[in-house]
This record gives C-alpha cells, structure tokens and sequence, in this order.
C-alpha cells in the first residue's frame, strides 16, 4: 500500500515544471511504482497556450479548478473545460489548451510515465521506462 500526498512530493523530482514554463505537474503515482498507470496534478497558468500530443500515451483529464479551451487541432473542434469536466484522449489527439484561468487538473497516463517526461518540440512526450527489477 501507498500512501502520499501532493504536499509530500512538493520540491521533490515528482514535482516537474515545464522548460516552457506553461505548466507544473506533480506526479504522484508513476511507472516505478509498477500498476500501469501514472497520475498526477497539474497546473496549467493563466494566459498560456501549449501544443500536445501523446502519441504514446492515453491520457484521462479532469478539471478541478480554472477554466480552458480545449481545441481538438485534427477537426477544429473547440470545447470549454471547466470544473467537473473530464476528456479523454483515447485517440491519441493532437490538441491544444488556451488557459483562460489557472488550470488545475487531475491526469491519468497509460502507458505510465517515469517523472521525466516533458513535451517535446511536436508536443510529445517520449516513450521512457523504467528498468525491470532485478530477480535474485
């Protein structure tokens, strides 16, 4: 059993900060701890726009505060995220978020991620895994 909060993993390698200074993430559940998925917390700041694509991932969000616009960039789609609203990216979409105010989210990656992870110049982040335990 594990037990941690968001608090516990401030500061730490958990807590990961964007190189485009758009957004944090604290991860609280990742590949190490070996239950096929990863979760996490997220904050997306005010005024920012960013560019994603999973293209190795299937991520599950929720929004818990703020508000954004959602573009699906493949139909042109456009939906407004709010409070108690979830999407699913079960397509491996290429979408991009416009935070209208700071974006606090709960994410669900399959396959996990390790901690490492951030958005590469298409949006993606990269395959990465942990090595397997070693047996005796």
């Amino acid at each position: 059993m594990i037990v941690r909060s968001f608090k516990d993993i401030e500061g730490t390698d958990r807590h990961v900060k964007s190189a485009s200074g758009t957004w944090e993430s604290k991860r609280i559940v990742l590949a190490k701890e070996r239950v096929g998925f990863s979760v996490h917390e997220t904050i997306l700041y005010a005024g920012t726009e960013t560019d994603m694509w999973y293209a190795n991932h299937i991520e599950a969000v929720v929004c818990t505060k703020g508000e954004a616009e959602l573009t699906d960039r493949e139909t042109g789609k456009k939906y407004t995220i709010t409070p108690g609203t979830m999407y699913l990216l079960d397509g491996h979409e290429k979408h991009t978020m416009r935070i209208k105010e700071d974006f606090h989210c709960i994410c669900v990656f399959n396959p996990p991620v390790t901690g490492r992870e951030d958005h590469d110049e298409n949006g993606v982040y990269p395959l990465l895994t942990e090595p397997e335990p070693e047996t005796v």
